[in-house]
């Protein structure tokens, strides 16, 4: 059942990888030519704003990697040593990004001054995500933080237990 559940773990994780990897190269620059098609005004936004979805896009692609990474440690009982940090950390940074980059979002949706089609709904909703992103994204780093502190405590503890036996 463990090396099943691993192997379903990484099949989840491939299948993740390669839909982010189809929506950077087709669905995010799709996107953005027919919101330009159907809204000329939004020209000038969407190349800074497709970068910004490829490279948050990316970030996920990253953590996704580094668990991996520490699936094939916990598979090889080797999680709890100090190379497990290193794939902790990559997560950790890589959720700093994305939730930076949701950041710069929410402050240009806030203080620029983008034409809206109709009553502005449009612009109110990508704000709210924006925002609602930004949240979740601090909450991830903290919740990863205090994870990776628990393991900085187990790591100490079993080398501890290693010394006694």
């Amino acid at each position: 059942m463990y090396r099943f559940l691993i192997a379903m773990l990484r099949g989840a994780i491939a299948m993740a990888i390669l839909l982010g990897l189809f929506s950077q190269l087709v669905i995010i620059p799709t996107t953005a030519a027919d919101e330009v098609d159907g809204f000329p005004p939004y020209a000038p936004y969407a190349l800074p704003y497709v970068v910004v979805a490829i490279a948050g896009v990316a970030c996920v692609q990253v953590v996704l990697a580094a668990a991996w990474k520490l699936l094939t440690m916990i598979e090889r009982d080797a999680i709890f040593s100090p190379q497990a940090f290193r794939w902790v950390d990559v997560i950790i940074g890589s959720i700093i990004a994305a939730t930076l980059l949701a950041l710069a979002v929410t402050c240009h949706l806030t203080l620029g001054s983008i034409p809206s089609p109709d009553d502005g709904m449009e612009l109110i909703s990508a704000w709210g995500a924006a925002v609602a992103t930004t949240g979740i994204g601090a909450c991830m780093v903290f919740l990863i933080v205090i994870m990776r502190s628990l393991l900085r405590k187990a790591t100490t503890m079993k080398s501890e237990l290693a010394e006694v036996v």
